[in-house]
């Protein structure tokens, strides 16, 4: 299985302001630096709770369709766009929408045959003979969560604070906070 990012969101979570003002930084000198916190800071966090914050669309690639019903990669899901396949014959085929359901409301997201059909057959020993296209996120950055918006902050400033993971006395790891804050909406999987 594989993923690959087709549409990125097209903002960030925090704004650079928002970012500033909680490190109480008042001068431009650093603001690439802040900026680019932003992002790790998001990437840390979508990675903890297995979502992602702003609307992007993503594609994802199986060798052979599920049995039975899959859970998608990341949450919480908007649509799904498309599912392409490589038939038996070596063709990539477009599976049609009826031939599917999609469920947006659970959490995760998840993908089943229409009642009364089948997955199709796939051809054998075929790398990514499946991709799924779908849409993911709570919008824009004003549907993200408070909690993990201040999640971000923490991370933030403890990166902003401890620009080396270690020093010669102390070791400095992400505030327990982050955790607490994110688990609510972390996706575990077996």
């Amino acid at each position: 299985m594989g993923y690959a990012l087709i549409t990125a969101p097209a903002e960030e979570p925090l704004t650079l302001a928002q970012a500033k003002e909680h490190l109480r930084a008042t001068t431009t000198d650093e603001d690439a630096l802040i900026a680019s916190l932003i992002i790790a800071a998001r990437g840390h966090a979508e990675s903890y709770t297995h979502r992602r914050f702003i609307t992007q669309t993503w594609d994802w690639f199986l060798d052979a369709f599920p049995e039975w019903c899959v859970e998608l990669p990341y949450a919480p899901l908007q649509s799904v766009t498309s599912i392409n396949y490589v038939d038996t014959a070596g063709a990539t085929q477009l599976l049609a929408g009826s031939s599917y359901q999609v469920d947006a409301k659970s959490d995760p997201g998840r993908l089943m045959p229409a009642y009364g059909s089948v997955w199709p057959t796939t051809r054998m020993e075929t790398f990514n003979a499946v991709t799924v296209r779908f849409v993911c996120g709570y919008g824009l950055a004003a549907a993200v969560p408070r909690e993990i918006k201040q999640a971000m902050l923490l991370i933030i400033g403890h990166l902003f604070e401890h620009r080396e993971q270690v020093s010669d006395f102390q070791t400095f790891e992400v505030p327990n906070t982050v955790e607490h804050l994110l688990s609510p909406f972390r996706i575990v999987r077996f």
